[in-house]
C-alpha cells in the first residue's frame, strides 16, 4: 500500500512539473496578432547585425579628426524632463554617446538608441550636429523578422535636418512603411529622444556652462575618415 501511494504521489508531482513547464514555455512565446500565431523559434532568434558602434560613429563623423566616446548618466530629474519633452517614458538612465571633433571643435554627437520595434528592441545611432539637427541615422542591430526596410537610406533620409521643434511622428512629418509601422514608430521616438538628449545635455549646457554627468571611456582616436556609405 505504501509503495502504491508513493507511486501515485510521484506521478502527480511529475504531471504537475510537466504542466508548469508547458505554461512557462507558452509564456516565453510571443503572440503576433497580425500573423495570428506564436512566433517560431527562428523568428524569436532573429538578429541581423549591420554595424558596430565604432563603425557607425565613423559614418556619423566622416570628416572629423577624432571620435571619442562617453557614457552619459542622467539624473531622475533630467529623465523626467526629457520624458515630458518627448511624450513617453523610458527605463534607461545611461546612454552611449560618440563625439566627433576637429581641431578641438565639436562636430556633433551620436547617440546609441535601443527602442522596442514590434516585439524586440532594435539598436541604432542618431547623429546630431551643433545646430541641433539630425545629420544621420544608422541601424546597428535589427531583431525582427520583418520591417528591416527602416535601415535603408530612402527611408531614414527623411530624419535628416529634424530638430526638437519637429513632431517626428508618422503621418505628420514621417512617412510610414507598410508592414513596418511599429519599427517606424520606434525609430521616430528614438530620434526625438536623441535630439532632446543633445539639447538638454550638451546644447543648453554650452550656453549655461552647466556640468554634464559623463563617464569617459577609453578614448577611441579614429584618425581615419570613412567617406560615403
Amino acid at each position: 500500500m505504501f509503495h502504491r501511494i508513493l507511486t501515485i504521489l510521484l506521478l502527480n508531482t511529475l504531471l504537475s512539473l510537466i504542466l508548469i513547464a508547458g505554461v512557462q514555455a507558452q509564456d516565453q512565446q510571443i503572440w503576433d496578432k497580425d500573423l495570428n500565431r506564436y512566433l517560431t523559434p527562428q523568428e524569436m532568434g532573429q538578429e541581423d547585425v549591420y554595424l558596430t558602434q565604432e563603425d557607425a560613429a565613423k559614418l556619423m563623423f566622416p570628416s572629423s579628426d577624432s571620435i571619442r566616446s562617453e557614457i552619459i548618466t542622467i539624473s531622475e530629474d533630467q529623465k523626467r524632463l526629457i520624458e515630458e519633452r518627448i511624450g513617453w517614458h523610458f527605463p534607461e538612465t545611461t546612454f552611449d554617446c560618440f563625439i566627433g571633433e576637429t581641431k578641438g571643435t565639436v562636430d556633433g554627437w551620436a547617440f546609441v538608441q535601443n527602442t522596442i520595434g514590434k516585439h524586440k528592441p532594435m539598436t541604432y545611432m542618431v547623429g546630431v550636429d551643433p545646430d541641433g539637427e539630425v545629420t544621420n541615422v544608422e541601424i546597428l542591430v535589427y531583431r525582427e523578422s520583418r520591417g528591416s526596410e527602416v535601415r535603408k537610406k530612402r527611408f531614414n533620409y527623411q530624419f535628416q535636418g529634424k530638430t526638437v521643434s519637429d513632431p517626428i511622428r508618422i503621418n505628420r512629418d514621417v512617412i510610414n512603411i507598410s508592414g513596418a509601422t511599429m519599427s517606424v514608430r520606434s525609430m521616430s521616438a528614438g530620434v526625438k529622444r536623441a535630439l532632446v538628449l543633445a539639447d538638454e545635455l550638451y546644447l543648453k549646457s554650452q550656453s549655461k556652462s552647466a556640468p554634464i554627468n559623463t563617464a569617459s571611456r577609453t578614448d577611441k582616436a579614429f584618425l581615419e575618415s570613412l567617406l560615403g556609405f
